[in-house]
């Protein structure tokens, strides 16, 4: 039998996960751009400009998860940082970790907002 989470809001409880997480990204993205720089150089220029676009797109899906579609569009990020892997391979590094964390939350979301399963037969 499984028990009820105890939040009295759960979806705004994984609303707030999700949000933090963007949040979180933003800030990884806008420390990378110095490393970026120094790593790749001039080269770098593109990619620089990708991780600010996406930094500030992270958090723009952070305020807009009250709307079911910017769930799975905040999945822009990693893909755009798998995508940046052409200008330097630690993009896509922070793609597949950013990817998975994304993953992560989205499981989040379908675990608090499905119903409590039904007890079990004989229990």
């Amino acid at each position: 039998m499984t028990r009820p989470s105890g939040l009295r809001n759960p979806l705004a409880a994984a609303r707030g996960v999700a949000s933090a997480a963007l949040v979180v990204e933003a800030l990884v993205l806008l420390l990378a751009v110095v490393p970026l720089a120094k790593l790749a150089g001039a080269a770098a220029r593109p990619g620089i400009w990708l991780v600010l676009a996406l930094a500030v797109l992270a958090v723009v899906f952070a305020g807009l998860l009250w709307y079911g579609w910017a769930w799975w569009v905040a999945l822009v990020v990693p893909l755009g940082l798998l995508v940046g892997g052409v200008f330097h391979w630690s993009l896509a590094v922070l793609g597949v970790i950013f990817g998975l964390l994304w993953g992560y939350v989205l499981s989040v979301r379908r675990t608090v907002s499905s119903p409590p399963a039904p007890p079990a037969a004989g229990s």
